[in-house]
């Protein structure tokens, strides 16, 4: 098997990793609040990260604070504001949701005029997918939240790329999920209650963040090391599929033929957007 090859398995299995971790995670909205769940999970993928890159040991800008706390920031409220929408909404339309973030972005930034196609591809995707009315209305506070992760996601890339030229990558992540938790800490703190305090709560949180951070992470930062990056967000843009399977087999989530094809333009223009990019050197 080929470099390239494993690399894309890595890939998937980093993708099915955070979806089953989320539909792991749901499971338990019942018993302890998302918030609760994403202090939790936050907290300990934090403790894991600075164990494993021990940045005070690691030589880096120690100026570089101003771009890791928004970087941090953002990573933490982009967790936050996710985890609420799934007490809301679907899995797969929540990630869906979500990735208008990064696809926004890219489109913001380009100056092409082809580009526009993608742009009303995705907005087609934002209109098939929200209708608030009617028998398969969705909550539309869900699905605000989901569209403020993905605001906070597109936050964390530029905050993550300007903090990428001064601080090592593995150093860079474990104080980002420091900042992280310290952001989500507060508002879960709110929602402890007794019931938080459960084993079972406790080993959801530690697989939850294992799922979500520690392992998929790993598995991206080797699938990176060869892999193109162009063929890197091809990929990821079947992430929205994998999270509605992960409902449909974990949580009983079904989508209706409108969402399904509202999904389906959002990942097409995702995967447009990647394939159509003007080339850039490899690292």
């Amino acid at each position: 098997m080929s470099r390239a090859t494993m690399s894309i398995l890595l890939l998937l299995v980093a993708m099915i990793s955070i979806q089953f971790g989320a539909s792991f995670a749901k499971q338990i909205f019942d018993v302890v609040h998302p918030a609760g769940i994403t202090m939790l999970r936050i907290s300990l993928a934090a403790i894991f990260l600075l164990v494993l890159w021990r940045p005070w040991r690691a030589t880096w800008d120690r100026s570089a604070w101003p771009h890791i706390l928004p970087y941090g920031a953002a990573l933490g409220t982009m967790n936050l504001l996710f985890y609420l929408s799934l007490e809301r909404i679907p899995l797969g339309i929540a990630v869906a949701v979500e990735f208008t973030g990064p696809l926004g972005l890219a489109l913001l930034t380009s100056r092409r005029k082809q580009d526009l196609l993608w742009v009303l591809l995705a907005g087609l995707g934002i209109v098939l997918i929200s209708p608030v009315t009617g028998r398969d209305a969705l909550d539309p506070v869900g699905l605000l939240l989901a569209l403020g992760a993905g605001f906070c996601w597109a936050l964390y890339i530029i905050f993550g790329q300007r903090m990428g030229r001064r601080i090592p990558a593995g150093p860079a992540t474990a104080l980002g999920m420091l900042v992280a938790a310290l952001v989500t800490i507060p508002v879960g703190a709110f929602y402890v209650d007794e019931q938080f305090f459960q084993a079972r709560v406790w080993w959801t949180g530690l697989l939850v963040a294992a799922l979500c951070s520690a392992l998929p992470y790993s598995l991206e930062m080797t699938a990176l090391k060869h892999l193109p990056t162009k063929t890197f967000g091809i990929l990821m843009s079947i992430e929205p599929a994998l999270a509605a399977m992960m409902g449909f087999l974990f949580l009983k989530e079904t989508l209706n033929l409108q969402q399904g094809v509202a999904m389906g333009c959002i990942m097409l223009a995702s995967a447009g957007c990647t394939l159509l990019s003007p080339k850039v050197k490899e690292a």
